[in-house]
């Protein structure tokens, strides 16, 4: 089994992550997956989301057996710039290097672009129209979400396609007929 490894950081946003943990786990008890997730932050110690819910880490980064990882899932949050997430932008650029995918979404996509992970994949910075110029920045594609070899980038506001083009990555069964079911609201009266 491989891990899907959640990078848990204070002020990570909630909503952006959530389709895939929780499909992850239906897909875990059901015993479908062969994917576990496994949350990671810079250290073992809890963080709080920016929806105030405190989450415990299960490891710290430097734990993490990178040779069992199918998916690093940077999420979005308000410290990409403000704050130390070198560990795991170092973690992102050893699994691109050896092709196993990252997916990031919102602030998480401007941290990869300055990083130069992004530097010669299609992808979407999750910014202001005036972000300036960064190494990549020509391969940048105005899109909810763009999907180019093991590079996966969203804006923050479209989760359920995030969430869409991890789900193709990992194999899981059934994707689009997931995202229909999702996408499409039925008429409520």
């Amino acid at each position: 089994m491989t891990h899907v490894v959640l990078y848990a950081f204070d002020t990570m946003a909630d909503w952006e992550y959530a389709y895939i943990t929780t499909v992850l786990q239906m897909e875990l008890r059901s015993g479908d997956s062969h994917h576990r997730l496994l949350v990671a932050g810079a250290t073992a110690e809890p963080v709080t989301t920016l929806g105030g819910l405190r989450v415990l880490p299960e490891v710290a980064l430097e734990e993490v057996d990178e040779a069992a990882i199918s998916l690093l899932l940077l999420p979005g949050g308000n410290t990409w710039l403000t704050h130390d997430h070198e560990p795991v932008l170092a973690l992102a650029r050893r699994l691109l290097e050896v092709d196993t995918p990252v997916a990031g979404i919102c602030g998480a996509t401007r941290a990869m672009a300055r990083a130069g992970l992004l530097d010669h994949h299609a992808h979407v910075v999750d910014a202001d129209a005036d972000e300036p110029d960064y190494p990549g920045s020509r391969y940048r594609v105005h899109a909810s979400v763009a999907h180019d070899g093991c590079v996966i980038t969203a804006i923050g506001e479209a989760p359920l396609e995030f969430s869409r083009e991890v789900f193709k990555v990992l194999e899981l069964d059934d994707v689009d007929e997931w995202y229909a079911a999702f996408k499409s609201v039925p008429d409520a009266r």
